[in-house]
């Protein structure tokens, strides 16, 4: 339920305007001063609050987008059809501008099919409508730029304190309306170390056949939020805990009884977060390599007993997985190559060859990818550690010492090869 809001007045709230970047009090400012309301809301307002580092800063108007448009000119570019949404560019940064939303009873241009939101240009008058369309209490914070005072609607300033993800509204309607709001409350419940309110919860349970009805490229979207923030491994714990991974990622959901495979996914996760926390670059390839390396494992013998070599037992079972992963998560093709590099190279860096022709494969422009891939199988427990050492011996010039066969890959089988056909004789002329 949504109360009137509590005003806050600047003295008993500890959001400075020293904690907002430039350009969004530049928004702020202008949108203020051509006469519109102007507020700060959401994440940029609850990291604040809770004394962390936004990444980024939104701001609510009363402005139509074209409105917001002509106030900006060429720093702004609208964009989006579902929400129709103004970026407004200083430098490098862009404050994302929306215009007030209300409820879809109240006419524009808003679509809904059974129970759910497929477009959201429902324009609202006031504040008071946009709280209603938030998602959960914590977001529904509004900074007001006119006399630096907060709007708390719901109650949300006492959940932050006290660490709940709670819906706004009905939950389970809410999730209807739009399902990745599921994966929305994991996401906070995973970055902030919060938990969900049990009437929050409890319907993630039943709903998750919801997200098959979610276009899959803004299913890859929410997946690069999940595990390419910070807490990979808090999220994968929270999808497993409320039966969401299998709605993302199925074939891997069904791994996850071999110990192995399992350890494999949470080193990669715990490395991907180690790597952010230290402001190392992270790739979206490695992780989702590693996320889908079970089911393609687990798929090999079948192509093995086809009769095909292992090369071509690896990319027939990589097509495979790939193929319907694509009909859940929408992996765009340019990270899909990367990842079919980054496998195939597996078994090649587990063949014996001479020192020239392994020294070649040094070069290719994947072997870091893969050899890193192949270092963390073998953290994970797969039984490719002498290889991992081969190669970093190969890498810095040492002399070279083969692994033992207990850790080759199966030979790849004869073929049969039809005697020639004796030529016949010449007649001497």
């Amino acid at each position: 339920m949504v109360y009137k809001p509590i005003r806050i007045p600047r003295f008993e709230h500890t959001l400075s305007r020293q904690a907002i970047s430039k350009a969004a009090l530049t928004v702020l400012y202008q949108l203020h001063h051509a006469g519109y309301q102007a507020y700060l809301v959401g994440g940029g307002v609850r990291d604040v609050l809770l004394e962390r580092s936004p990444k980024d800063f939104d701001v609510v108007t009363n402005a139509l987008p074209e409105q917001i448009k002509s106030i900006f000119a060429h720093h702004c570019h609208l964009i989006g059809r579902r929400f129709l949404l103004a970026h407004v560019r200083f430098g490098r940064e862009i404050v994302e501008v929306a215009t007030f939303r209300a409820h879809h009873n109240k006419g524009g241009d808003g679509v809904m099919q059974d129970g759910r939101i497929l477009r959201d240009n429902v324009y609202g008058d006031n504040v008071d409508e946009d709280a209603l369309r938030r998602d959960f209490t914590i977001n529904a914070l509004y900074y007001d730029i006119n006399d630096f005072s907060l709007l708390d609607y719901a109650n949300g300033l006492t959940d932050l304190r006290d660490g709940i993800i709670r819906s706004i509204g009905n939950p389970q309607l809410r999730y209807r309306e739009d399902p990745v709001r599921m994966l929305r409350a994991i996401r906070f419940a995973a970055k902030l170390g919060f938990t969900l309110a049990p009437e929050t919860a409890s319907p993630v349970y039943e709903l998750g056949d919801l997200l098959a009805d979610v276009n899959a490229a803004r299913l890859f979207e929410e997946v690069g939020k999940l595990f390419l923030s910070g807490y990979a491994m808090s999220s994968f714990e929270q999808l497993r805990h409320f039966n969401l991974l299998k709605h993302l990622f199925a074939q891997t959901a069904e791994c996850l009884d071999d110990p192995i495979a399992l350890a494999l996914i949470e080193q990669t996760l715990r490395n991907t977060d180690a790597r952010i926390a230290e402001n190392k670059p992270v790739t979206s390839e490695f992780l989702l390599s590693a996320l889908l390396w079970p089911p393609i494992t687990r798929s090999l013998p079948n192509y093995r007993a086809k009769g095909l070599s292992e090369q071509d037992s690896f990319a027939a079972a990589s097509r495979h997985v790939l193929l319907k992963q694509f009909r859940r998560v929408a992996i765009p093709r340019r990270i899909t190559g990367t990842m079919d590099e980054i496998w195939l190279l597996q078994p090649r860096l587990m063949q014996r060859r001479s020192r020239k022709r392994n020294l070649k494969i040094l070069e290719h422009p994947r072997f870091r990818a893969g050899y890193d891939f192949l270092s963390l199988r073998a953290q994970a427990g797969e039984p490719v550690s002498e290889w991992v050492t081969y190669w970093a011996r190969l890498q810095a010039g040492e002399p070279e010492e083969e692994p033992t066969a207990t850790t080759t890959l199966p030979k790849r089988p004869r073929r049969y090869r039809r005697p020639p056909k004796p030529q016949k004789p010449t007649n001497p002329d």
